[in-house]
């Protein structure tokens, strides 16, 4: 079994202490992070972004979400395979710059067209970032270490929301939307800085009991692979179901809290920020305290744990969007938007462990790619489209988002079924993976 020093052996001994797994892991959150306030700033500013471009609800839809999804799924698959094959910490690094210039672009635009070609340049900027990511991690710890090391890592969707709801929102509100997006653009410079004191790992570093592959995997022999492990699929669709129904919700939460219940532009976003930050990061934090309990048990206990809970936060997600009092659904969004991203580290670790060290990028852009159509693409789509198809049906046009809303919230037990569904498969799996 390979030490952090042997992780690093090629680096000098300076280079070693501040190259350590816990270093790299908080900076690879610190990325992941700004990743997510990037891209969730952009619905915090949906109202007035709305109202300058006199934008409808299918077209925000389009701008929030597919406008990114198509270009950062589109791109991710290439690029998850290039991760597989080059110095991952430089990939990263082109990655923030990229996304960081176009966010900066965003605020600059002038009129839908320019803001939509600014938000596909976010996007593909975005999908290089994760793939290396994940598979600079999964060198620099051991399999029955990942989980936990996923789950602080997840932490930075908590991190990244509450900046782009929180941050978004204030700033917006003193200096206007399109200042509040030069800004976010620029406060990737330090961690830009940062990510140069990370060293690139050897692949397959820390898997046991396998001489590391270093040679080159096709598209073929890795979408052959992923197919061959039935429990991976149903990871894989797990992962991406329970993203629509929690992230893909979330996408319309300060616009729900805005037209239903009255909130300002700032207000909302500081409530959903809250949910995010402080809820989702002490859900994160006390989730990251029991994955450190259980790590050491049958991983089967990680499948059960993301069912369950995908499960368990449908109830909310549906009830919040239906109750009429602006305190009864405030209640209700807290026992959901904080858990939604919870389930993130025992998928990740799952999705490391079940895929070989030379197809660990290009699974993780697998991954991206269903997750991401699924959340920034179809969910706020289809919703757009379920909440301008409603307007004109019912009475009070502007509660449509709340239905459309609720109906979404229960593809939340179809996720469910996918993790219980891969507990058959998982043993035989996680050895032909070499993770056993």
């Amino acid at each position: 079994m390979n030490s952090d020093a042997e992780v690093s052996a090629t680096a000098s001994p300076s280079a070693r202490a501040i190259s350590s797994r816990w270093w790299v892991l908080a900076v690879m959150t610190l990325v992941y992070a700004m990743n997510i306030a990037d891209r969730f700033v952009l619905s915090t500013l949906i109202e007035p972004i709305k109202a300058e471009f006199a934008l409808s609800d299918s077209a925000v839809g389009f701008l929030t979400g597919v406008a990114l999804a198509l270009f950062y799924t589109t791109a991710g698959l290439p690029l998850g395979a290039l991760a597989d094959r080059v110095n991952r910490r430089n990939m990263i690094a082109w990655a923030l710059t990229i996304w960081s210039i176009f966010t900066a672009f965003c605020g600059l635009a002038q009129n839908f067209w320019q803001l939509l070609l600014a938000r596909i340049g976010v996007g593909v900027g975005e999908a290089g970032g994760t793939p290396p990511s994940h598979s600079i991690l999964a060198d620099y710890f051991k399999p029955s270490e990942r989980v936990v090391a996923m789950s602080i890592y997840a932490i930075g969707v908590c991190i990244g929301s509450a900046l782009g709801g929180i941050g978004g929102g204030l700033l917006a509100e003193h200096f206007g939307w399109r200042s509040a997006l030069v800004i976010f653009a620029c406060s990737s410079i330090p961690i830009l800085i940062l990510l140069f004191t990370v060293r690139e790992p050897r692949r397959g570093a820390c898997d046991p009991g396998t001489e590391v592959q270093e040679s080159r995997t096709s598209f073929r022999d890795a979408l052959s692979f992923i197919r061959s492990q039935r429990s991976l699929f149903h990871v894989l669709a797990g992962g991406t179901v329970a993203t629509f129904s929690g992230g893909g919700l979330v996408w319309w939460t300060p616009a729900f809290l805005g037209r239903s219940h009255g909130f300002s532009v700032g207000e909302a976003g500081v409530e959903v920020g809250l949910m995010n930050g402080l809820g989702g990061s002490i859900a994160m934090v006390a989730a990251t305290f029991l994955m450190l309990k259980l790590a050491k048990r049958d991983p089967k206990w990680q499948c059960h744990f993301a069912a369950w809970l995908t499960l368990f936060i449908s109830v909310p997600a549906v009830a919040a969007h239906l109750v009429t009092g602006r305190a009864d659904a405030i209640l209700l969004l807290w026992l959901f938007v904080p858990f939604i991203n919870v389930m993130i580290g025992p998928t990740l670790a799952l999705i490391q462990n079940l895929t070989r060290p030379n197809m660990r990028g290009f699974t993780v852009a697998v991954l991206l790619f269903t997750a991401n159509m699924a959340n920034l693409a179809i969910a706020p789509q289809l919703i757009g489209f379920l909440s301008d198809f409603l307007a004109a049906r019912i009475a009070d046009p502007a509660q449509s988002l709340r239905y459309a809303l609720a109906f979404a919230g229960l593809t939340g037990i179809w996720g469910a079924w996918h993790f219980w569904a891969a507990i058959r498969w998982l043993p035989q799996d996680l050895a032909r993976a070499g993770s056993a």
